[in-house]
């Protein structure tokens, strides 16, 4: 009999004493984050981190568009100056490219490069003057450094994160896709540009000569404009505040564990580092009933079903004629349309179609009458089209929207339309191909399967290794000694350089040498003969 009950508890008894062992007791995180979509998904871990017991103090900054001062997840402390990431700046941001995108030309496509440039350069310079401002409070630094974190957890899409939590000389935790400098695996992991497409290109793992052309020219491109452009900014500050020889690349590069808001389900295979844990789909979960007007509007589509069209955060309206184009096409289809636009209200909207402020895009997306979504192609929504199966209609504009969108299409999930020139007719056929072509609902159910089928949920990882940072103040055991070396000793071109010159040296020697006895030989067979 005793037996038989060690055989049903012992595994549960255990689990507990395991679970006991690497519990943090109530730890203190301070977390930096960044505005806009990017909050959306920090504080979804700012919520489970205060769910495991958690102290969490989160730093805003005075233009905050998402984060709010009062939370019953954190306690908030408020910076005097703007951040560079408001509502405003970005809504003008957007609707400037908007209008580039709709030209339509090779000078348009350039125009926009160079208004994307700009943009951050504006960004960049608006956040120095605020690290500036927050460093230089020393009230404030004292106040941060007397309560004595575990550890910061920050998105370095932003700088301000980074430099304080090496300020404060606290363990540092990405919530991670973009980096100033670049997309993440650049910043640390090898990347060889044979195969490793660099971002916005959308290109895939498999290019031709010419792509890879293409792709080393644009990434060394890139490499120069980071380096005169945003570095020198960024580098002045590390001088001022962390000390000489530091860099924005080396302070970046030195963050304890990189929490990487993708998979390999999601993005193209390629090299990695020891401390990058992956994440992708974190945010997802499984789909909450919805209102009752909205599930009997849903009902209402019978055995035609759903499509649902969101563009994000920061595309709130187009162009009238472009809503007009989509409108009428929508009022073509058997199915409900369910339209997310804050937009002025189409004349050629029909009768199918519904319009709201506001979407619960995710219980959407897990609805089984949902068929496909039409999105920007921004990575949470990617993220939650992969976790319920549902195929995407990709309008993608800004940022890595069409290089995301590029990675679903080559997966066989995915149809984009160009923004400058979609239409009613084309983006009619283009909805219809992704509804009725079989292949594309069947392709990202599986890709779902992929996805879902992990030993640990990716959100419970996260907290995992999160509370591991606090447990070992720290993962120096992860770090490899890459970030410290010089650009030539990574590349070990001095290696190269030594080698060639070693082989050099003994080839001239060895030719100095022949030279030596045929000139000897010489000089004999010329003394013999005049003898």
């Amino acid at each position: 009999m005793n037996g038989q009950v060690f055989q049903v508890l012992g595994p549960v008894v255990l689990t507990l004493l395991m679970t006991t062992f690497t519990v943090v007791q109530s730890g203190k995180v301070l977390v930096f984050p960044m505005d806009g979509s990017h909050w959306v998904n920090m504080n979804i871990l700012i919520e489970a981190l205060h769910g495991k017991g958690h102290n969490v103090t989160v730093i805003r900054v005075a233009d905050s568009w998402y984060i709010k001062e009062f939370s019953p997840h954190y306690t908030s402390v408020t910076l005097r100056s703007d951040g560079g990431f408001g509502e405003e700046f970005l809504e003008m941001v957007v609707s400037r490219f908007i209008g580039i995108m709709r030209e339509g030309s090779t000078w348009a496509r350039l125009k926009l490069e160079i208004e994307m440039w700009q943009s951050s350069l504006k960004m960049i310079e608006t956040e120095s003057e605020m690290i500036v401002n927050m460093i230089e409070d020393q009230q404030l630094m004292q106040s941060l450094a007397d309560t004595k974190y575990d550890l910061i957890l920050t998105d370095p899409a932003m700088f301000g994160g980074i430099i304080l939590g090496h300020y404060l000389k606290l363990p540092i935790v990405y919530n991670v896709r973009w980096t100033v400098y670049n997309e993440a695996h650049f910043v640390i992991a090898p990347s060889p540009l044979s195969y490793v497409p660099f971002p916005m290109l959308e290109l895939s793992d498999r290019m031709s000569f010419l792509e890879r052309v293409k792709n080393v020219v644009m990434y060394t491109i890139t490499e120069i404009l980071v380096a005169l452009l945003v570095s020198p900014t960024y580098n002045a500050l590390c001088e001022q505040f962390i000390g000489p020889g530091t860099s924005y690349f080396s302070l970046t590069q030195s963050a304890d564990l990189w929490l990487h808001r993708v998979d390999f389900i999601f993005e193209f295979p390629r090299p990695t580092m020891p401390n990058i844990v992956y994440m992708g789909g974190f945010q997802c979960k499984p789909s909450k009933p919805l209102p009752q007007d909205l599930e009997d509007f849903v009902q209402s589509s019978g055995d035609h079903g759903v499509i649902i069209m969101s563009l994000g955060t920061l595309i709130g309206q187009l162009p009238d004629d472009m809503a007009e184009a989509i409108a009428e096409a929508f009022a073509e289809l058997p199915q409900k349309i369910i339209w997310r636009y804050k937009g002025k209200r189409p004349s050629s909207l029909g009768n199918n179609t519904l319009m709201m402020d506001w979407m619960p895009q995710n219980d959407l997306l897990g609805h089984p009458k949902t068929r496909a979504f039409v999105a920007h192609g921004g990575t949470n929504g990617i993220q939650e089209a992969i976790y319920h199966g549902v195929p995407i209609i990709g309008l993608g504009l800004i940022f890595d929207q069409p290089d995301n969108l590029a990675k679903m299409r080559v997966r066989g999930v995915a149809k984009t339309l160009d923004f400058a020139t979609v239409d009613k007719d084309s983006f009619l056929k283009t909805v219809k191909e992704v509804l009725y072509d079989p292949s594309y609902q069947e392709n990202m159910q599986r890709l779902s399967r992929l996805h879902k089928d992990v030993p640990v949920k990716p959100l419970d990882n996260a907290i995992f290794w999160i509370e591991f940072v606090m447990r070992h103040k720290g993962a120096a055991h992860l770090h490899t000694e890459s970030y410290k070396m010089p650009w030539y000793s990574y590349h070990s071109l001095d290696v190269i350089l030594f080698l060639l010159s070693a082989v050099s040296l003994i080839i001239l020697t060895i030719y100095a040498v022949i030279k030596y006895f045929c000139c000897r030989i010489c000089m004999r067979k010329t003394k013999l003969k005049l003898n």
